[in-house]
């Protein structure tokens, strides 16, 4: 059997004698003893090591004596001690300059830069550093920020992070996936999925989970495959997975070879509830747009401002007429369908602009008709209040860390809205549609098309009630999280029903609950005497009520891997994205100790 053997030196616990300094010129320096005359060192504090040393190697200090002799130990110890002050300092200037090449790789990660911007940024540093303050020139010129050191720091950080995340995932409760797919500008598939955990104190956390690339076909057996891969990379485990949200593409949501239906059989398989299903609401909510087409009033817009924007001489007049006329806009938008809030920005844009748009245009011989017969005026103001009080519910949707309860709310906030806007439609009460409102006030015996309008809002109002009949589903689990104290004890399930019952007659906490402060509450509940209360919210308060994080770091990615660096490699993109998108801090000190600290050559 193996054993550790102890020096005999070791068990003996020898000290180092003062004494010695004066008599053989060493002093202890950690487990060892340095000579301060020649710097060599002597593993053992041990006299007759050191009196060997000495007068082998140094007999010609055997004649001093007395004040001569203190005086040479305290000149030699001074002269030992500056020495390895300077080498501590340049120690110490080395993992700055490695600590400042880690926070300069992250800056371009977090800012989409490329890798080689690191060489000039230390080209400007440099340029400065000479003309304010030239003593430190060689310092920052001593800072690594070389295209292979900054792709090196980007991997480390990204690793780091990762390692961070793993660790954060051992305490999630619970935890909700959210994922979308879109093509690079090399059409390589990316897939996006992130993770939103949380933990028994109720702190949650959003973060990349993965960026896979899907170099064939993009299944619902792809991506299925993908999700296992990432969950046993962060060792994540099936009973603590929620939910997941989808952007409703086929190869989503299909219930049989789609994710959604390759899920259902895993946690079938497993002998589990499914997790919740979500439908991106931002998604859905463009959807109910689309319904909205009004062909004839969107096409002549287009063709108007086409006509300005196509002709870079009419551009330009177009431009300097507005600035003439001391206009609050300085040019028109272009109509991008794709873009959510696109439609309402262009119409509120032409009809603000509509009098100098119709004046230009009859300047270069265009007559539009469209744009001087009422009926048609009516159609695009009522257009443009419409869409804009949509793209107000979409802003409303927007953002990332959003609780699915406050999204749901916005969208029934909406609907009552829509009523709402019917009813005072019927009456030709347009408070709330202010362009229309300004047209009724300038041409009160323009005819209103009110069976039009009637319709645009009854049909969208219709969208929205198929749309969103899902969400409606879950609607007595959000009200329960949203607020406990409102929600019916009859319709809550079993487990709940007593607990809702004790927590909706204790004053203290009715007292104490805010809806704005939502998790604080639920983590300041009792374990012993409100368990289930604690793990539905728990459950809930991970769901993602859309893919807004996806799209935003998808629009990332591509301004990441542009056209300019289409040879950026999935891993690098990977690793540049975690960065940019984190909320965790990559630990540069950790990072930095672990390399041999040395200056840039």
């Amino acid at each position: 059997m193996a054993c550790s053997k102890v020096r005999k030196i070791d068990r003996e616990c020898r000290v180092f004698n003062e004494q010695w300094t004066r008599d053989y010129f060493f002093v202890p320096w950690k487990d060892r003893a340095i000579c301060i005359i020649c710097k060599e060192n002597v593993s053992v504090f041990k006299e007759y090591n050191l009196r060997r040393h000495h007068e082998t190697r140094h007999k010609e200090y055997a004649s001093l004596k007395g004040a001569a002799r203190d005086d040479k130990v305290r000149r030699l110890k001074g002269g030992l001690a500056a020495q390895q002050d300077a080498l501590l300092r340049q120690s110490r200037a080395n993992l700055a300059a490695v600590r400042a090449s880690y926070k300069a790789a992250n800056l371009l990660a977090i800012h989409g830069k490329p890798f080689t911007d690191g060489e000039f940024g230390k080209a400007m540093m440099l340029a400065v550093s000479e003309e304010v303050c030239p003593e430190k020139t060689d310092t920052f010129r001593g800072v690594s920020l070389s295209a292979q050191s900054m792709t090196r720091r980007i991997e480390e950080m990204g690793e780091n992070v990762l390692d961070q995340l793993r660790e954060k995932a051992k305490d999630f409760v619970f935890f909700a996936l959210a994922m979308d797919e879109s093509n690079d500008v090399k059409d390589t598939a990316q897939l996006l999925i992130f993770i939103r955990g949380v933990n028994a104190r109720f702190e949650v956390s959003e973060e990349l989970a993965s960026l896979n690339s899907l170099k064939g076909t993009t299944t619902g057996e792809n991506i299925f495959a993908e999700v296992c891969k990432t969950m046993d990379e962060l060792g994540l485990q099936w009973t603590k997975f929620a939910s997941v949200t989808t952007d409703g593409a086929p190869c989503m949501v299909g219930s049989t070879r789609g994710l959604v239906g390759r899920l259902n059989g895993e946690f079938e398989e497993r002998g589990l509830a499914p997790p919740i299903q979500v439908h991106c609401l931002i998604h859905q909510q463009a959807l109910c747009c689309k319904v909205l087409k009004w062909v004839s009033v969107m096409k002549v817009v287009v063709q108007c401002v086409n006509y300005i924007r196509k002709n870079g001489l009419k551009h330009r007049q177009f431009q300097a007429f507005l600035s003439e006329l001391g206009s609050a806009y300085q040019d028109v938008l272009y109509y991008t369908e794709i873009r959510w809030l696109s439609r309402g920005k262009v119409l509120r844009r032409f009809y603000d602009l509509l009098p100098e748009i119709n004046t230009f245009l009859q300047s270069k011989g265009e007559t539009v008709q469209e744009l001087t017969d009422p009926g048609r005026k009516w159609d695009l103001a009522f257009l443009t209040d419409v869409t804009e009080v949509l793209n107000h519910l979409n802003l409303q949707l927007q953002g990332k860390g959003n609780l699915i309860s406050d999204m749901y709310s916005h969208i029934k906030a909406f609907e009552v809205k829509l009523q709402l806007l019917l009813r005072q439609v019927q009456k030709l009460d347009f408070t709330h549609f202010p362009a229309t409102q300004m047209y009724c006030a300038e041409k009160p015996a323009a005819p209103f098309p009110v069976a039009k309008c009637k319709d645009a809002l009854e049909m969208l109002q219709r969208e929205f009630s198929v749309r969103f009949r899902e969400l409606h589903v879950n609607n007595k689990d959000i009200r329960l999280f949203q607020n406990p104290f409102a929600a019916d004890i009859d319709d809550a399930r079993p487990s709940l029903q007593f607990e809702l019952a004790e927590l909706q007659n204790c004053d203290v906490l009715k007292d104490a609950f805010k809806p704005d402060s939502l998790l604080e509450f639920y983590a300041a509940l009792p374990e012993c005497t409100y368990p289930n209360i604690k793990q539905h919210a728990l459950r809930m308060c991970t769901a993602f009520g859309s893919t807004y994080t996806c799209e935003q770091t998808f629009s990332r990615m591509k301004q990441i891997k542009n056209p300019t660096r289409n040879r950026l490699s999935d891993e690098h993109l990977h690793q540049t994205l975690r960065l940019a998108t984190t909320r965790l801090h990559p630990d540069i000190g950790l990072l930095a100790s672990q390399k041999q600290a040395h200056s840039s050559h």
